[in-house]
């Protein structure tokens, strides 16, 4: 079995400086931190690196997200699998981007990290290296992450715990799999399969996120419409509540043919915006609903509908199609 990693850096290989602070070491150093965490790997797989950037997530952007999914594309024919090593910070935005940008992927795509580096005594850079280099063996495709014990779909993962080596959730879904003893999968997981990769790459940055707090001046989301964004996601209250005072924000979007998405603060759960007079009628002016996707997935999404979408109609129809397991709307209006 042939896999490629795909280095971006990350806490797995960063060292500490004088101050006592985590930094990225020189590339060369890096690439050797990253090969030197288990020297046995090669017993599991035959494995090949390549480098995309070696930086703290904090700093990945949407042209990092292209520049994975291209290079992807162009080894995806000389490797049974693949391994993106990538800070814990953005790695659920990365794996939710490069759901969308890779379809019809009949191999894995696995993100890993760790929450303390390699180089460290406790390190759980090892366990999660190596059982992201397990799990690409085995008969399942599609983009996902390996942290800790669980495997967990690229759009329903988030970070939800600064510390804990157990940092990732899925959020409205079930876990892709489980690491025990052995691996263990879900019924529902896709298997490798010899269908064409069909790269879909482009995200729309001019995008903003706001959350609504009690008290949030309807001017601040006013000048956000001047800026020239290209799309806007607001985190609702509860079911995708959005207060009366907005409404005019709302009637403003739709006047610049801008698109804004709803999603709630809660962690889990969905939006049911037709359940109360302050949801109705925020979607009665023409919200997206996000339904159950998490902020990362509904971020990325959009990002990537804007560029695959002409209007608000089109960008609605890209949000509300199921992908990749990002979202479910069956039995619910919108």
């Amino acid at each position: 079995m042939k896999l490629l990693i795909l280095f971006c850096g990350g806490t797995l290989v960063m060292e500490q400086d004088r101050d006592g602070v985590l930094v990225a070491p020189p590339h060369e150093r890096a690439v050797r931190n990253l090969l030197t965490i288990e020297p046995k790997l090669s017993q599991v797989a035959e494995l090949a690196v390549t480098y995309i950037d070696n930086i703290d997530s904090t700093n990945i952007n949407p042209s990092h997200w292209d520049k994975i999914a291209r290079t992807i594309s162009e080894e995806y024919n000389k490797y049974d699998g693949f391994i993106i090593t990538h800070g814990t910070d953005t790695m659920a935005y990365t794996s939710s981007a490069l759901s969308f940008a890779l379809q019809n992927i009949g191999k894995p795509v696995i993100l890993t990290g760790s929450q303390i580096p390699g180089s460290k005594i406790e390190t759980d850079a090892r366990r999660n290296l190596i059982n992201a280099v397990r799990v690409a063996t085995h008969d399942i495709a599609g983009v996902m992450i390996v942290f800790y014990e669980r495997i967990i779909w690229g759009t329903r993962a988030s970070k939800v715990s600064e510390s804990k080596l157990n940092a990732f959730q899925s959020l409205n879904w079930d876990l892709l799999g489980e690491i025990r003893i052995d691996i263990r999968f879900s019924d529902n997981h896709f298997r490798r399969h010899d269908g064409k990769l069909n790269l879909q790459t482009g995200y729309e940055q001019n995008i903003a996120v706001a959350t609504f707090v009690p008290g949030t001046p309807t001017r601040v989301l006013l000048q956000l419409l001047e800026s020239g964004i290209k799309g806007l996601v607001l985190r609702g209250y509860g079911s995708g509540n959005v207060g009366y005072e907005y409404l005019d924000v709302l009637r403003e979007a739709g006047k610049q043919n801008i698109p804004v998405v709803v999603n709630t603060q809660c962690m889990e759960g969905a939006t049911l915006m037709h359940l109360y007079d302050v949801g109705k009628k925020a979607l009665d002016l023409g919200v997206i609903q996000g339904f159950d996707m998490g902020i990362e997935t509904c971020v990325t999404k959009l990002m990537w509908a804007l560029k695959h979408a002409d209007g608000v109609d089109a960008v609605r129809e890209i949000m509300h199609t199921n992908y990749c397991n990002e979202i479910n709307i069956e039995g619910k209006l919108y």
